[in-house]
Order: C-alpha cells, then structure tokens, then sequence
C-alpha cells in the first residue's frame, strides 16, 4: 500500500497531464479532469479514517466522438496510477432477468484484473528464490544421484479426516537426511555451472507438471453463481494431491516450469486476495464505453425498456453497494467510473436522472483536425510513423516520411473522415495501411530506402479518396 500511495504523490496533476501528452494528442479538458480525479485519490488517503469515509470519488463522464482519445486516457490513467483497471462495454450487460450477463459481472473482472496484478508483483518479489529452487531441482533431474533423499510421504486424507472427524493414523516422523558430502556438493556444482553455461539447452527431459486447473465444482446452480459462488475446489485447498502429468519438454523450458511452481508455493494466496480486493475498493478505475447505447429515449418503446434496465442495474454498482465474489465482498463506495459515449442519437439527459448524477464531471472532447492528425502521426511515444518505420526496418527498409508527406497524409484523413463516417485518430491506421501496402507486400525482396512524399501519397491514395463511393468501402 505505501508504495502505492508514494506512487501516487509523486504524481501532481501537471505531471499526470504531462504523461499523457506522451500518448495523446490534444483533449486538455479531460486530461486535466481525470489528473484531479487521480490526484483526488491520494489527497484521500491522506485524511483521517473518518474523513475518507465520507469522499467519495466524482466520476467522469466523456462525450465525444469515436477515435480522439476517451479510451486511450482511462487506460493510460490506470497505468499511471498503478491501480486496477476495467474497460467494459455498457451494451453487453442486460437487464437482470434477461439472458446476458449482470452488471455485478464487470466488478468481479474487475477483481480477477486486481488478483492478476498483485500476483504478478509477488511473483517479482520472490523470483530470486524461486528461480535458486528451480535450479536445484533441474539439478536433481539432470544428476538423480546427487538429489536429497525424500523425507517419506504425509497421507493426503489425514486433513480430511480431522475435517469430518475420523482418525487417520499417521507414519512415525522421518528423521532429517544427511548433509551432502564434498562429492554430491562437486558434483552438483558441476551441472550448476553447465546449466549456467547452457550445455543442456537442447536436451529434452521429461518432468512431471501441474495439470491444468479446471473449471471447479461451484455451489448452486442459478445463473450467475459459478462467478460469484464457492469454488469447492479451492474450499479444499492444498488437502487432497494435485493431479500431475507428464511432459517431455527442453531443459530451459523445464526450468520456466519449475520457477513459476516454486513462485506459487512461496506466494501467500490468501494474502494476493485481500489486498487485490483492497486494492479494487480503494483505486480500481472502471472505464464504461458506449454508454449513450443504453441511453433511454421519450416515448420510445420495445428493446429500450430493456436499455433503461440497464441503466438501473448499473445504478446501484456506481453510487455504492456491496458485489459477492468467490474472493469476498467488494465495496464499490471508492471506486472511480468514467463512462463515454459518442451521443450522436442521444444526449446525457436522456440517461436516467438519478444515473446522471452519479457522473457529475462531464468532458467534452473536441473532433480531431489536420493538425491534430499530422502531431498523432509524428509526435506521441508511439507514433504511427514511427510503428511502420520499425516494421519495415526488420526486413531492411529504410522508411522515412517528408513533412510535406505527412500533410498530405493528415488532409487525407481528414477529407475522408468528412465524406463519410468520422472515426477520429483510427482513420489514419486504414489510410496508413492502404499507402504502404506495396512497400509491405514487396519488402522482404527489395530492401533499401523509400521516402513517402506528398507525390507518393496523392499517387496512391488521391483517386479513392476523391471517389466517395470508393472510400466507404475502401478507406
């Protein structure tokens, strides 16, 4: 938790703005909206328990059309934050008592993307131990002669019999085996340094391993129960054998095998779930989009009772309750939502009052422009031209884009953006594709360097762009 925390105050929102700036163009207004939302998370931990109790997160709501960024900042934001994230799409949840899944479903992810993130950061912690003890027991694999002797095996149903009441008699204690000689020490020594060396890279060996866990026996049987009820499988725990099987891989695979056995034994599961769990409570960040589909309309009939369902299903999960997991009760008091929406055939007032709010922060995010296109196409982290320059340079070409190249390209994007359905930044991927894919086609036969000019771009693109026919289907 405190690393978190000190993660977070390093983080004003300046810096958190700055951050994104790296990644997406323009949108200043939702930026600075959600810096102070996360900036607001750490100003809370800061206060006294009975204080924290009372904030509550105030949640965004995006509008703006597809393509200029909404998705692109919630999931950044959780990156930066470090924090549990979801993104889920408000039309595939359905009213309950309808076929679908129930909107509890997108806090239980939510959990599962909490567990996974807690585990891969205890997973780190103990990887040198666990990789020390999958070299031993490659060791024993490799040299059987210089392995420990077995210490005798523990009757896998005395557990169950102290559960259920019966007695089941137990082997006398074994004593210790002895230390290894100076031999067994040389000879282990020995396949430790070939093992370092990579001697044994190419040897096949054949290990037993973990079988796939599959799905457990759950309690109940109503729809949605094998989420959120007891698994019986982990009720049981470690108290009856893993079923094992055989497998026949290499040395440096085996190793992989045996490092992440030993990570789980030295992970304290238990632990990874409560702090998953408090993790979600305190700064998951769930990312609704689509959320003007579900938006209900006056006077309208049929499938849009079910939508307003929605609506009043989402309600609860959003201004707090409790959600069941097969990991324990989730609170969602303290969980931030930002929900988007294009809101081309709906507004947000034709959102359910009592939902609209709960979104008391509304951002409107602005269309993007030739300018806005030709600063995506060359100045992000992750720039497209730069994506495409190193593609090409792994089968030898040389990419590069003039400036006059990179006008053409954004005015391109834009026009047909104007023609016909405007999909924002995502244009510039179909415009992209389409320019070099004879350059892709033809690259691994003839390296070398090739220049995208405005001449290259109206060559290979001007006709179907101007064809309005043409790019529905094309572009």
């Amino acid at each position: 938790m405190s690393t978190l925390i000190e993660d977070m105050a390093r983080l004003t929102p300046h810096q958190i703005v700055a951050e994104l700036d790296k990644y997406i163009v323009g949108q200043g207004a939702a930026k600075r909206a959600v810096a102070i939302a996360l900036r607001n998370r750490y100003r809370r931990s800061r206060l006294p328990e009975a204080m924290r109790e009372e904030i509550i997160p105030k949640n965004i709501l995006m509008i703006g059309p597809t393509g200029v960024g909404k998705t692109e900042i919630a999931r950044r934001l959780a990156g930066l934050a470090g924090a549990p994230f979801l993104k889920v799409e408000a039309t595939k949840y359905t009213e309950v008592g309808y076929v679908g899944r129930d909107v509890e479903s997108m806090i239980r992810d939510l959990v599962e993307a909490g567990i996974r993130m807690v585990r891969e950061e205890r997973t780190e912690e103990v990887r040198e131990a666990a990789d020390h003890q999958a070299v031993e027991r490659l060791i024993d694999l490799l040299a059987p002669e210089t392995a420990p002797r077995q210490s005798g095996i523990s009757n896998p149903f005395h557990a169950l019999g102290s559960i259920f009441g019966g007695a089941v008699p137990q082997p006398p204690p074994q004593p210790p085996p002895p230390p290894p000689g100076p031999e067994v020490r040389e000879a282990r020594d020995r396949v430790r340094a070939e093992l370092e060396r990579g001697f044994y890279d190419v040897r096949l060996v054949e290990i037993d391993v973990e079988e796939s866990a599959a799905p457990g026996l759950m309690l109940g049987g109503m729809p949605g129960m094998e989420a959120q009820g007891m698994d019986m499988s982990e009720m049981l725990g470690g108290l009856l054998p893993k079923k094992r099987v055989k497998k026949r891989v290499t040395v440096p695979e085996a190793g992989r095998i045996f490092a992440e056995e030993e990570a789980r034994k030295l992970i304290d599961q238990d632990a990874v779930k409560r702090e998953a769990i408090r993790r979600v409570q305190e700064h998951g960040i769930v990312f609704i989009d689509e959320i003007d589909k579900v938006a209900g309309r006056e006077g309208s009939r049929g499938p849009d009772v079910s939508r307003e369902g929605v609506q009043r299903d989402i309600l609860p999960i959003v201004e707090g309750s409790t959600v069941n997991t097969k990991h324990g009760a989730v609170k969602t008091d303290h969980i931030l939502f930002i929900a988007a929406g294009a809101f081309h055939a709906s507004k947000p007032s034709d959102l359910i009052p009592e939902l609209q709010g709960r979104f008391p922060l509304r951002v409107e995010l602005s269309s993007l422009g030739v300018e806005d296109f030709k600063t995506i196409l060359t100045q992000p982290k992750n720039a497209l031209t730069e994506q495409y320059r190193a593609l090409l340079g792994v089968e030898g070409v040389s990419l590069s884009f003039s400036p006059d190249g990179i006008e053409a390209l954004a005015q391109i994007a834009m026009e047909v953006n104007e023609q016909t359905e405007n999909i924002g930044a995502r244009r510039l991927h179909t415009v992209l594709e389409r320019l070099l894919e004879e350059v892709s086609f033809e690259a691994p036969e003839s390296a070398g360097e090739i220049t995208i000019d405005a001449a290259y771009v109206r060559d290979k693109l001007a006709k179907i762009a101007a064809n309005v026919d043409l790019s529905n289907y094309i572009l």
